[in-house]
């Protein structure tokens, strides 16, 4: 997918229930580099807070951006990780510990993304707070590196379109 020279950074980026840790495991799986699903670098607490229900803030949120980047940061052969990086303040943060990152946006109207949310019960994050997520979604700007891609489509073509804009750079 990406020049064997530099080892890819990417991060799978979006609401949940947009794919981000199915893409981005099969990402890593082809690439050959580990993945990470940022939900895991959470402290306990934020977990707590959107078990419950409760949207966290900014505040919350440092830390395990901070967390997100030194994993990326420090990752010599390459990483995926799914993060949410939903403002653009959020993956600065996260380009500003590893700047080569390359941010993978998974894309989905509400309805699809409800949809899918609506059908998992594996997860801490309840489908209430998807319209908060969606509020808060900030769209990648030209001037940062990374595309969007489309979810309401089906897995292996949007592996198929992540790979393809991966390798074109």
């Amino acid at each position: 997918m990406t020049s064997s020279t530099n080892p890819p950074a990417v991060v799978v980026m979006g609401v949940s229930g947009c794919g981000k840790s199915t893409i981005g495991a099969l990402v890593a799986h082809e690439l050959g580099v580990p993945f990470v699903d940022g939900d895991s670098l959470h402290p306990v607490e934020n977990v707590a807070k959107m078990a419950g229900g409760t949207p966290l803030t900014d505040e919350d949120r440092w830390p395990w951006l901070a967390e997100v980047g030194r994993v990326l940061a420090t990752s010599e052969g390459g990483v995926v990780v799914a993060c949410s990086a939903l403002r653009r303040a959020y993956r600065d943060a996260i380009v500003a510990a590893a700047p080569a990152a390359v941010m993978v946006h998974l894309h989905g109207t509400r309805e699809v993304l409800g949809a899918r949310l609506e059908g998992r019960s594996d997860h801490f994050m309840p489908a209430s707070l998807l319209d908060s997520q969606l509020a808060t979604l900030e769209p990648l700007e030209e001037d940062e590196r990374g595309f969007v891609v489309d979810v309401d489509q089906e897995v292996p073509a949007i592996l198929d379109e992540v790979r393809t804009r991966l390798s074109a750079g």
